[in-house]
This record gives C-alpha cells, sequence and structure tokens, in this order.
C-alpha cells in the first residue's frame, strides 16, 4: 500500500492533467501526465502511470479500439489499486471503480459492440463526481457507467 502525500506537498501540475481528463481530452491528458511520470520518483511512477493509462483506454474506446481500450483500462486500474483510497489529493478508490465499470461493460459488449461502449463516453464526461454517469444500452441489456470525473479540479 502506498502512504498517502499530504495535501501540502501535492504537485500542482497533475492538476493540468485532471483538468484535462475532466474535460474529455484523453490524449492531452496522457501528454501531461506522461511529462510528470517520467520525472516522478519510483514511488509515484505507478500512481501518475495508472491515471494516464485510463486516460488512454478511453480515448482508445472513443477510437472503437476495443483491444486498446480493453488493456489499458485493465492495466490502469491494476497499476492504481495501492494507492488505494486517496492519494496526491484524488479520490482513487472512485476513479479505480470507474475504471473497472467500463472494462467491466467493454468485456460484456465484446469487441463486436465496441461503438454501443463508446456512445456512452460523451453522456458520461466531466459530469462531477456526485452526478450520474451514463446508461448505455448493449445487446438490449443497460448498463450503468460513472461519471468520468477524476475530481473537481482546484
Amino acid at each position: 500500500m502506498a502512504t498517502d502525500i499530504s495535501d501540502d506537498s501535492v504537485n500542482p501540475r497533475p492538476m493540468e492533467g485532471v483538468a484535462l481528463f475532466n474535460q474529455g481530452d484523453y490524449y492531452a491528458c496522457h501528454d501531461v501526465l506522461e511529462a510528470i511520470w517520467m520525472e516522478a520518483s519510483t514511488l509515484e511512477k505507478p500512481f501518475y502511470q495508472g491515471i494516464l493509462q485510463i486516460a488512454v483506454g478511453l480515448y482508445h474506446l472513443s477510437n472503437h479500439n476495443w483491444r486498446g481500450a480493453s488493456i489499458l483500462l485493465g492495466e490502469g486500474v491494476n497499476r492504481l489499486r495501492p494507492f488505494e483510497p486517496t492519494y496526491g489529493g484524488i479520490d482513487v478508490e472512485r476513479l479505480v471503480d470507474c475504471g473497472w465499470a467500463w472494462l467491466t461493460a467493454l468485456h460484456q459488449s465484446g469487441s463486436e459492440r465496441v461503438a454501443e461502449v463508446a456512445a456512452a463516453v460523451p453522456q458520461a464526461q466531466g459530469k462531477p463526481t456526485g452526478d450520474s454517469g451514463a446508461v448505455v444500452a448493449i445487446a438490449g441489456v443497460e448498463h450503468y457507467l460513472p461519471a468520468l470525473h477524476i475530481m473537481d479540479s482546484p
């Protein structure tokens, strides 16, 4: 389990990545967080990498790349688990649950129905953490997908 860093020592640079994630600009979020990840301490590297992998997974999903989305969402979720429940001012538990829900929907849909899951992304983007996400029908079965929102940026 990772030791949470205090709010006093939180690096303000990741908040730019958080804002881009919340806006649904997953590719730009990846670019910002990758630069931070490359300079991060060994302890923090998996934290930043996990967030950027979830962002890239959602980018792949928006391009109907089922395999890329599945792999990156899964890797990101697993990389973030040691940082639960919170780390660096981010509700990691919520982000892990969110990534897992979207990954589960992808796996339940199968690659032939990736477009149906991807259609829910715009409905769920940028909603505040307390807001509902999106409901998507996959093969006639409704699935709730949580809002794609890491946290409220300062």
